[in-house]
């Protein structure tokens, strides 16, 4: 049956609310419903400014067919690029003089559609002022460096004139005759040859000279002299260097040709008299001018520097004003009209909690625009897939985006981010297991949450720093839980405490122990003292064995395996959950409890062994339960399996109690047919369902009321069904539905093995991450511990210190704890999260200027 829109009342009362939230929202994700809002044309904007402010509102586009230049608001949003242009504009020229921006105080609200006009007006104006500041300035630089250029031509020039016959010797030189070279000309004293004074770049001068060597034909005397002072280029402000020259020549044609070559290498040229006097008189001149454009130039950067400073002060203001409207109206666009076109409708996913919220900010932005019909929402009962919100705060924030970076959950699917707080930490911890570089860890977790404030208010576009700081409380809680596995594993930069003493007596004489560098401790003598064993974690006197490593690969393996098995098991019970909400309690019985048995009964029952053997066997005990006779567990669980047995040593059991084997095959056998149980209990359920569905509604197809009859579920209680599965099996055929099961049952019952097995990464990076730190004391900080001079031992201690320090931050703290961290996520992705988790669903994302703002600032 096709799906009718149908609406209910909102909920408005506090305890009506607090009944829809029963739960932690953190537990599972916010009940979400989909709205339909009606707001009158006039009141449209500050509704939508207020709903923008309360950030609880996601919207849904209704004009997908109208094109994004053809909406009712695109000259509204064309207003707002305007004014945002105008804004970059001011905010360049702001970083051109230097002039810092300060951060708003207090986050300004949207304008009202009065103060809209007063805005625009006020950054037409500003934009206007300073552009007529910027081009006088230009002006005014420009003719000052013009003056500058004339000054040292005038003085450059002083030495190119100083003497007559050296203008006649060059002229000799360059094929003129001496005639014209002391003829009657223009000049008096030097006869015909003309004169071109100005200033050219520095790095066109090899090249201005050879074209004009060329043009000339080597008629054309050029001197030239480096200007010692740098100028600034008016428009760019970039660094010139320029060089005076002066060019001789003889007759108006090669003038000419002068003229354009200057002009092509973009040469300035100046006015130059001849005469001494005249370059004396004209340089005071320039001299006297340059003086009072100066002054000019400081008032008119004062001037300029006053309005920058006034206009800093309000452009942040500005600024955030101008995204909101444009925000504001750009969601307006996504409003669909009636047909009468007097009011603007609305559909939005809002979270049950805040449905009191939106519908006191529709109301205030009726009333702030004194508007006679109020805005009203309405609830739509839908069966599309809701979007997922968990609302989080600083602390649980980090854990989510660990979660959502895997796959956003399911709306109300379980949430993972609850359970992450205390397993990722933890399972990190015993990978990353030492008590000073734990410590490294927290202290620098406690400083970016200690600071948080300060540091947050510092914009960084640095992304790693913005990934630590984002993370701060993960990296807090890994640092504590690594000190904690440290401290058990009594492990401090690879060396042991002896806080508690060790339990440890030898009863060996010195000459005994002196004689015997491999001296074993039994176990079973009076060398432990008896009833006291070390009260928390391991006995300091393990750092002297030299069976430590063989003592700890055995207790982190079987505590890997421990851990791992019963994280697992969670995992696949937080399953029932799942089933029980979404009203498929029938998969409890057909996916959850073969699942447990299968886990249980094998990988449990050798989690169980590992402890019995602990129990069991002690070093006092007689044959069959002396330590020697102890079997291992792997070698019995791999018998097991295979149904085979290994012959005991003399005087041992092979079995550690009696009806051992029965049993293991018992559980072997129920284990096996779980699988089947997995494999065809549910698509044989959805199939007699379909026939069930299939005789219901062929023999009562009209009778709707008898159908209704036969409904026990009240519609709030089927609110949680129309997630389920049965709508999409549905549409599916019975062959897809059986593929997908086997399928979904062989990776099942694979990952059991291969999950356990992937747990044993905390035991190998555990050890490999306590090797390597005991190397790195051995090589590194112990060769400068051993050196006895009293000259060079302090150096020698000091710099190998400071390579250890180094060394350890950089590899054990730094490499080793990234590897750390990408394994405990690699354990929560897919060993853990694979039991229950599906990660199909899509993030809520709300109509929020605080949203909008922290986005434009990264």
């Amino acid at each position: 049956m096709a799906n009718k829109t149908q609406y209910r009342q909102i909920p408005t009362s506090e305890s009506q609310i607090k009944k829809r939230a029963k739960m932690n929202p953190l537990f599972r994700s916010e009940e979400i419903t989909l709205c339909q809002m009606f707001i009158q044309p006039e009141a449209a904007y500050t509704s939508v400014s207020e709903l923008g402010e309360t950030g609880a509102v996601q919207f849904r586009d209704l004009n997908t067919e109208v094109n994004a230049f053809q909406r009712k608001f695109v000259s509204e949003v064309r207003r707002c690029d305007e004014m945002q242009r105008k804004i970059r504009y001011v905010e360049a020229e702001l970083k051109k003089d230097g002039v810092k921006i300060r951060d708003c105080q207090e986050v300004p609200r949207a304008p009202n559609p009065r103060e809209i006009i007063d805005l625009e007006a006020k950054l037409e104006k500003t934009e206007n002022e300073i552009m007529e500041l910027s081009q006088n300035a230009i002006n005014l630089k420009t003719n000052y460096l013009e003056l500058i250029e004339l000054r040292h031509v005038l003085k450059k020039t002083q030495g190119f004139f100083y003497d007559e016959n050296v203008i006649s010797t060059e002229a000799m030189r360059n094929n003129m005759t001496q005639e014209d070279a002391t003829g009657q000309g223009a000049n008096q004293g030097r006869g015909r040859l003309g004169f071109i004074a100005g200033t050219i770049q520095r790095e066109r001068v090899p090249a201005f000279e050879r074209m004009l060597w060329r043009i000339s034909r080597g008629n054309v005397f050029l001197r030239q002299a480096e200007m010692d002072e740098t100028l600034e280029d008016p428009e760019t402000g970039n660094t010139l260097y320029k060089t005076v020259f002066v060019a001789f020549f003889q007759g108006e044609e090669l003038k000419n040709r002068i003229k354009k070559v200057c002009t092509g290498f973009h040469a300035s040229l100046y006015p130059c008299p001849s005469a001494n006097d005249e370059r004396e008189e004209m340089l005071k001149g320039v001299l006297t001018r340059l003086e009072d454009l100066n002054m000019v130039l400081n008032q008119t950067q004062d001037h300029r520097s006053r309005v920058l400073h006034n206009v800093s002060k309000e452009l942040p203001r500005w600024s955030i004003m101008v995204k909101k409207m444009k925000a504001i109206y750009h969601t307006m666009n996504l409003f669909n009209m009636d047909v009468t076109k007097k009011c603007l409708i609305g559909e939005c996913w809002v979270p049950v909690l805040d449905l009191h919220k939106v519908q006191k900010a529709l109301s205030d932005g009726s009333a702030a625009v004194g508007s006679t019909i109020p805005s009203f929402l309405n609830v739509i009962e839908t069966n599309e897939t809701k979007p997922t919100f968990n609302r989080t705060n600083k602390f649980t924030r980090g854990f989510q985006n660990l979660i959502d970076a895997y796959g956003v959950a399911s709306y109300q699917e379980v949430n993972p981010a609850l359970y992450t707080i205390i397993t990722f930490p933890f399972l990190f911890g015993i990978m990353f297991g030492d008590l000073g570089h734990g410590f490294i860890m927290f202290a620098f977790g406690f400083w970016m949450v200690s600071g948080e404030r300060k540091l947050g208010a510092k914009k960084s576009n640095n992304e790693i720093w913005n990934i630590f700081f984002g993370g701060r409380y993960i990296i807090l809680l890994m640092g504590i839980f690594s000190m904690y596995t440290g401290f058990t594993y009594n492990d401090v930069f690879s060396k042991s405490m002896n806080i508690f003493g060790s339990k440890w007596r030898i009863n060996y004489n010195e000459s005994t122990i002196m004689s015997n560098p491999l001296l074993q401790l039994d176990p079973s003598s009076n060398d432990l003292m008896e009833g006291e064993i070390y009260p928390w974690g391991l006995d300091p006197i393990w750092q002297l064995g030299t069976n430590k490593i063989i003592f700890l690969n055995s207790y982190k393996m079987k505590l890997s395996i421990i851990f791992g098995v019963v994280h697992m098991i969670f995992g696949v019970c937080m399953s029932t959950v799942n089933h029980n909400f979404f009203r498929r309690r029938v998969y409890i019985l057909l996916e959850f409890l073969p699942q447990i048995i299968f886990l249980v009964l094998l990988f449990a029952y050798m989690v169980f062994m590992m402890f019995f053997k602990w129990v069991l066997y002690n070093p006092k005990a007689i044959p069959p339960h002396s330590p020697g006779c102890a079997p291992s567990v792997l070698i019995m669980f791999i018998n097991m399996m295979l149904f085979k047995k290994s012959p005991p040593l003399h005087g041992c059991n092979e079995y550690m109690f009696t009806d051992q084997e029965l049993l293991q095959k018992i559980f072997v056998f129920i284990g096996l047919l779980c699988i089947p149980w997995m494999l065809l209990g549910k698509p044989l359920y959805i199939m007699c369902t379909r026939k069930n569905n299939n005789k219901v509604h062929n023999g009562h197809n009209g009778d709707v009321n008898q159908a209704m009859e036969m409904t026990p579920e009240t519609p709030e209680e089927l609110a949680p069904a129309a997630h389920s599965e049965s709508h999409g099996h549905e549409e599916e055929p019975l062959s897809e539905i059986f593929i997908h099961q086997a399928i979904h049952t062989i990776e099942y019952v694979l990952s059991t093995v291969s999950h356990t097995a992937s747990y044993l990464r905390l035991w190998a990076l555990s050890l490999a991450h306590a090797q390597l730190s005991e190397v790195l004391w051995n090589m590194v900080l112990a060769l400068g511990l051993k050196s006895d001079d009293p000259i060079k031992g302090p150096i020698m201690i000091t710099i190998m210190f400071a390579a250890w320090a180094c060394f350890t931050l950089a590899i054990l703290v730094m490499m080793e704890g990234l590897s750390a961290f990408l394994h405990t996520l690699r354990l929560h992705w897919v060993e853990f999260m694979s039991k229950f988790y599906e990660g199909l669903g899509y993030v809520f994302q709300p109509f929020s200027f605080k949203l909008i703002l922290d986005e434009t600032d990264e």
